[in-house]
């Protein structure tokens, strides 16, 4: 190649990344609107009939009660005995309780649904030039656009934004998903464009492999839906504890019911959250597997205990657990969801705290 053809190659990749950089920030900007109509979904819908019926509710109940009287009278020779009404409790295990879901973030409210269905409307817009920025990175570089941190963040909120859309998609009751996404997707990106930036570059020769394409794509994979399901589960837990509070008769306050009361039951979310962690738990094997079939192609052993494989094989053992515990009697419902949230910090630990805290032979491709 001639030096002219060189400048030119060097010219044009500068530009694509130039052109990656700034779909990037208006992605940022497009998931913000979408971030704002989402809350305008969950404020309208906070005044919907939702808080009203159930309030209207308790207040009937409450009427019947009193209207009923807190005891029994019983005429007898003599004189009358007063009775007190024998109080009964019902308390189901978890996840058995009948409670239908919730209408969703929109709470019934036509106003607050055009607001959802803007919000997603926004959130695939954003999705498309986010996707454009990611394609546009892999061509300035020439590779998998995976390569660092900084490339691995925008990839993973793609896939992330992704996975949601797939599922609404699918037509799976999902939409009070998007306010949490796209706040952890502009989260991971200011992360991504402040703190991880990374120039264009090639890679070490070590990663010029097929495995590149195989084993770390699985990994963004895996990690999107497993997210995911830790959104579903660290949901399940409060609206398990509403239900709770419900049941024993207390009264949770007016934001707690005006949001809670909008998303799945408790059983729901549960079942949700352990279906989507099955579903990619087998990948995240292969992952691992695939991890230790490169390890040995590139550095001769499949495995060496370094810190990334060491912290891989905790996580897998991790949801290994969970997804045990959830078909263990004694363990179902809020103990195995625990274990859930662990193995998805010890995902999290994984990616960021190994790969910024602790040295390692998959520190070379810096942050």
């Amino acid at each position: 190649m001639t030096f002219a053809a060189t400048e030119l190659a060097t010219a044009t990749n500068e530009n694509l990344a130039h052109i990656s950089n700034t779909l990037i920030y208006s992605s940022m900007a497009v998931y913000t609107l979408a971030f704002f109509a989402y809350i305008a979904e969950w404020l309208f819908g906070s005044r919907s009939k939702v808080a009203r019926t159930a309030a209207a509710l308790t207040a009937e109940g409450d009427a019947a009660a009193t209207a009923r009287g807190p005891a029994v009278t019983v005429k007898s020779a003599g004189g009358t005995v007063v009775l007190e009404r024998p109080k009964v409790v019902v308390r189901s295990s978890a996840g058995s309780r009948d409670v239908p879901d919730g209408p969703g973030a929109h709470g019934g409210d036509e106003q607050g649904d055009l607001y959802g269905r803007i919000a997603v409307s926004l959130t695939v817009l954003a999705f498309l030039v986010e996707l454009c920025g990611v394609v546009a990175r892999a061509a300035s570089v020439e590779r998998a656009p995976w390569g660092n941190m900084y490339e691995f963040n925008i990839t993973f909120s793609t896939v992330a934004v992704g996975v949601y859309l797939g599922l609404l998609a699918l037509k799976k009751n999902v939409r009070w998903l998007g306010l949490f996404l796209t706040t952890t997707v502009l989260l991971d990106l200011g992360l991504a464009v402040t703190v991880l930036y990374t120039a264009s570059d090639q890679l070490v020769p070590a990663l010029h492999s097929y495995w590149l394409y195989i084993h770390v794509s699985t990994a963004i994979l895996c990690g999107a839906v497993f997210y995911v399901g830790a959104v579903g589960t660290l949901l399940y837990l409060f609206k398990d504890s509403y239900e709770n509070k419900v049941a024993n008769g207390g009264k949770p306050g007016r934001f707690a019911t005006s949001v809670l009361e909008r998303l799945p039951a408790s059983a729901s979310l549960d079942k949700f959250s352990y279906r989507v962690n099955a579903a990619v738990f087998p990948l995240w094997t292969f992952t691992i597997i695939a991890g230790a079939i490169w390890a040995e192609s590139a550095w001769g052993r499949y495995w060496g205990w370094d810190p990334k494989e060491t912290w891989a094989f905790i996580t897998w053992v991790a949801y290994a657990c969970y997804l045990h515990a959830r078909s263990t009697a004694g363990w179902k419902g809020r103990k195995a969801a625990y274990i859930a949230l662990i193995a998805f910090g010890c995902w999290l630990f994984n990616y960021y705290g190994v790969n910024i805290f602790v040295g390692g032979k998959h520190s070379y491709a810096g942050v």
